[in-house]
């Protein structure tokens, strides 16, 4: 589903097994008195007691375990990517090509000629698939990177023939120009490859000429296409939150938000980008016929999307750096690296090594950056430690409520009592410190202090504090730290981070994207969700779990949008679902992986199956409910209301009638969507869900087969609206 975190903790979001049996063997190593302060110290004295814990022997494990990750640049693994790519563009398998060339690209030391091969060859396999836009941002690469004089006509001539088919026609006979000039000032050749240059410059004249004196007719839009403004009022106390929402707060729920007038299905609730975002590697999936060979051909999310956005790459722009990250575009490419990738890139391999949670806590602080992060992790030290820590001063404003103050003193707010998508929110998300076993504490310590080593080691210490100058910065400090000591600031920075890796097993949202899962001609029933990036969401956060949500989230990019998935009368808690659904497992599943964010579940779909637990699940995910007062029905033939008030009596039969006319319906509103009919689509499964929740109980396996369609329908819908 398009609903909220992932319900466990995936593996690549920690670090790699090795890694946690080495910090496993460390904690039992430990002396118990060490072992117990550990246990039972605030994150400030865990990094203090932990720094010095990081031995010699530790890095070396690391470099061993990085030399798996291979994030360099490397020119032997440039030149297999090409070839392969030639092999695969000279089968007309151009898509293969395309990302073949793609890892050549990335691979390409800074500077190296070859790199303007790689666009040229990429730029062939691109016309062929039709894509003309992006076929000349790659020839304009190539020319830019200093492809070959002697091959630079043939790459003009492809330039010519995009110009001309986008219909650009002056564009196309300058471009032709070029040409002409070109091959005049190296001179009369009869080689075979001369004459077909001149025969191909000759048949483009030609064609542009007979475009000229015939020109095509404008291309009418796509129907469908505009989407009507939806009306939206901004809340002024929430940041990218609607007006219809209000940020409540007790010592049971904590922050939530609640509707504050009565909210219809489909309404949108809160739009919100992402302070920080990681993309995950992904399971690798092999390239079309691809053999097994010293170099991995095979493709992953870090091939897919971009590095920044999360936009789907056609045609990556590569770090100049590392092979590993790739950029939709040269903008994105170095916006992230003024941002946070200067400082990422030489890490790649040991970031990819201890997981997604530590390279989010490490972008999260690098995007704050050292001024606030200090700013917050001295507001934490305050001597007045019961309203500095957020558990503390959650329970402290339950037991001595000040109304004057209003939203000012929930955790997270500014002092003008906004809740803003900035690190303060971040920052005040609870980590459940003392929730989390102390050898995972251990494990995050260990993690987040071999991060800030290598930063200092690698002199990137004042690029992480925002300094002009590392080595400006480095050299009056080394009097005040021993050898290998990590500096104060850096030691501020770690205690951020282990904050924020603590942070993410229960904030962490999962930015899913829908991927096909099989084969068949539906574009919705035949794609599923996969979690393509960790971010946080600090508004997104607010929301608890239920197994039975009253919203969806759909994503766009690194935004996300929550709309309302059923009627919300005013006074009703916003519910978001973490990843259990009751229309997906058994209450005691649910329960078991709820574990992870340290709450029991309470929802009324939990209350009612665990009060219920003589009717047996499958029952429950395929029974009908009173037509008339919605209280379950009993019986075989004859259905009777279970309500002794109400009493009414339905046939089985007329209300499996209705059941495959519902299915009738949302088939014909998934046609609709396939037909690029979303609005009518949306229409169709909202009536739907209204009839189903009239007959089918709120367990049925088509309630949350609703849910997901129309989750997936908005994600369909606010991506195509951003692409306009």
């Amino acid at each position: 589903m398009l609903q909220g975190a992932a319900i466990a903790v995936p593996v690549m979001a920690l670090p790699v097994e090795e890694w946690r049996l080495y910090a496993a063997r460390r904690w039992a190593a430990l002396e118990p008195v060490l072992r117990e302060r550990l246990a039972a110290a605030s994150l400030h004295d865990t990094l203090r007691l932990g720094c010095g814990l990081l031995r010699p022997e530790a890095a070396a494990v690391l470099r061993r375990l990085c030399r798996r990750a291979r994030a360099g640049k490397e020119p032997a693994a440039a030149r297999f990517y090409r070839e392969e790519g030639n092999r695969f563009f000279g089968r007309r398998h151009y898509g293969t090509a395309v990302r073949l060339y793609s890892q050549a690209a990335s691979h390409e030391p800074p500077g190296s000629p070859e790199v303007s091969v790689c666009f040229a060859n990429r730029s062939a396999a691109l016309f062929h698939l039709r894509c003309f836009e992006v076929c000349l941002e790659d020839i304009a690469r190539a020319e830019s990177h200093g492809y070959p004089d002697r091959l630079l006509p043939k790459v003009l001539l492809r330039k010519a023939e995009c110009l001309l088919c986008l219909g650009r026609l002056q564009d196309a006979a300058d471009a032709l120009s070029v040409v002409e000039n070109k091959i005049a000032m190296d001179g009369i050749t009869t080689s075979p490859a001369h004459q077909t240059l001149l025969k191909k410059l000759s048949q483009l004249k030609i064609k542009i000429h007979e475009k000229e004196r015939c020109p095509e007719p404008a291309r009418e839009t796509c129907g469908d296409v505009q989407r009507k403004s939806e009306i939206w009022e901004e809340n002024d106390s929430i940041s990218g939150a609607s007006s219809s929402l209000s940020l409540n707060f007790d010592i049971e729920r904590g922050r939530h938000l609640v509707a504050s007038q009565d909210i219809l299905p489909g309404q949108s609730l809160l739009k919100e980008e992402a302070f920080v975002s990681v993309l995950c590697p992904g399971e690798s999936r092999l390239l079309q016929d691809s053999s097994e060979t010293v170099w991995d051909t095979r493709v992953t999310n870090a091939d897919l999307y971009c590095h920044r956005c999360l936009r789907q790459l056609l045609a990556s722009v590569p770090c100049r750096g590392c092979s590993y990250t790739k950029y939709c575009s040269q903008s994105c490419a170095d916006m992230a690296w003024e941002q946070y990738h200067r400082t990422e890139c030489s890490l790649g391999a040991l970031l990819l090594t201890l997981g997604v949670f530590c390279h989010v806590a490490l972008r999260t602080v690098l995007l704050a950056g050292f001024a606030e992060v200090s700013r917050l992790v001295e507001w934490s030290h305050d001597d007045d430690k019961d309203l500095r820590n957020p558990e503390a001063r959650c329970k402290h404003l339950s037991e001595a409520p000040d109304t004057r103050a209003g939203t000012r003193s929930i955790p997270g707010c500014n002092d003008n009592g906004q809740y803003q998508s900035s690190y303060q929110a971040v920052f005040n998300l609870l980590p459940h410190a003392e929730k989390h076993s102390p050898e995972h504490k251990f494990l995050c310590m260990l993690s987040v202090v071999a991060i800030c080593k290598q930063l200092q080691e690698a002199g990137l210490e004042g690029a992480v504090l925002n300094r002009e100058s590392s080595e400006k910065w480095s050299k009056p400090k080394t009097c005040e730290k021993t050898s290998g000591e990590l500096s104060p600031e850096l030691k501020t920075m770690a205690e951020a981070m282990l904050r924020h890796m603590l942070q993410l097993q229960c904030n962490a949202q999962a930015i899913t994207v829908m991927q096909e899962s099989g084969s068949g001609d539906s574009a919705v029933v035949n794609k599923k969700p996969v979690r393509l990036a960790t971010a946080f969401f600090p508004v997104l956060s607010l929301l608890n779990h239920s197994c039975c949500p009253n919203i969806s989230v759909s994503f766009s990019g690194t935004a996300a949008t929550v709309r309302a998935s059923q009627p919300i009368p005013s006074g009703q808690e916003i519910f978001h679902c973490y990843g259990p659904h009751r229309c997906r497992m058994r209450v005691a599943e649910r329960q078991q992986l709820l574990s992870q964010y340290f709450f029991e579940c309470r929802c009324q779909a939990c209350l009612d199956e665990l009060e219920s637990d003589v009717k047996s699940v499958v029952s429950m995910r395929n029974s009908f409910c009173c037509p008339s007062c919605r209280a379950p029905v009993q019986g075989e033939e004859m259905l009777c209301c279970s309500n002794e008030a109400c009493a009414i009596s339905v046939s089985r039969e007329s209300l499996s009638r209705r059941l495959r006319g519902l299915q009738q319906q949302i088939k014909k509103a998934l046609e609709l969507l396939r037909d690029r009919k979303a609005d009518q689509a949306i229409k169709m499964l909202l009536k739907c869900q209204m009839d189903a929740g009239n007959f089918l109980s709120p367990g049925h396996l088509l309630m949350g087969e609703m849910e997901d369609h129309l989750a997936q329908v908005y994600a369909t819908l606010d991506l195509r609206f951003l692409k306009l």
